[in-house]
């Protein structure tokens, strides 16, 4: 069992919209592992091979347990019964209290398909009769507490704002690991939408906007599928 499954159409969502939040609940001594839906082989800049290694770089920045590939089709993947089973089979397996996915409208059409997809993952992963397997074993139903929904390029008015203050200097190491994506000095390939240095100023003003509309200077925010239970008025922020 562990605390928190983050769900990514592509290698580097998670980090731009919610590695800050990971690296906090990481240094608080929450379990985290983080799952790509794709090996983001259709971007304009690198490969499914650099996209794999850079990956595996920012997870070690980040200081996530685990980090797993499920292989679908980068920008193909559709919402339908073999990728639900393998989105299924992995809430199962790592039975998580919290899952994060993609936000659910978005630029770039695989978030929302994918946000869509794992919604509707964690529902199925609580019914019997939707059989999994693990190494030829009948998995065990799971359903995760809550489903929360990062904000990507598009602004989406959050349902709550974690303050990442603490954590966002790691957060933009985590993104940097992915070198091919985004933007580094002398870099003379393709351009597009994430890789200028403007992009990550976007990303910077972004946590800060988010930040400062709870009184911190860095946040990054979240939808919810359900309303959110507070047990203390007094322990808001």
């Amino acid at each position: 069992m562990i605390d928190i499954l983050a769900f990514g159409a592509h290698p580097d969502d998670v980090e731009l919209a919610a590695g800050g939040t990971l690296i906090h609940h990481i240094k608080a001594g929450a379990k985290v592992v983080v799952v790509d839906l794709t090996a983001g082989e259709l971007g304009t800049r690198g490969n499914a091979e650099t996209r794999a290694a850079e990956a595996e770089e920012s997870r070690k920045i980040m200081g996530v347990d685990s980090r797993i590939n499920l292989g679908l089709r980068d920008g193909l993947f559709e919402n339908d019964e073999a990728s639900l089973i393998k989105v299924v089979a992995e809430i199962r397996h790592f039975r998580p209290r919290v899952v994060m996915a993609n936000a659910l409208t978005d630029r770039h059409p695989d978030h929302g398909r994918a946000a869509t997809l794992v919604g509707r993952a964690c529902f199925l992963a609580g019914l019997p009769k939707v059989l999994t397997h693990n190494d030829g074993i009948e998995q065990a139903v799971w359903r995760p507490d809550a489903v929360y929904h990062y904000i990507q390029d598009r602004y989406i008015k959050p349902d709550f704002v974690v303050d990442i203050s603490d954590s966002f200097s790691q957060k933009m190491q985590a993104i940097r690991a992915f070198a091919t994506q985004f933007y580094r000095d002398g870099d003379d390939g393709p351009q597009t939408p994430i890789s200028s240095a403007e992009f990550l100023y976007f990303i910077e003003a972004r946590a800060r906007e988010l930040g400062h509309s709870i009184g911190v200077e860095f946040g990054e925010g979240f939808t919810s599928e359900r309303p959110l239970g507070i047990s203390n008025l007094l322990s808001i922020q």
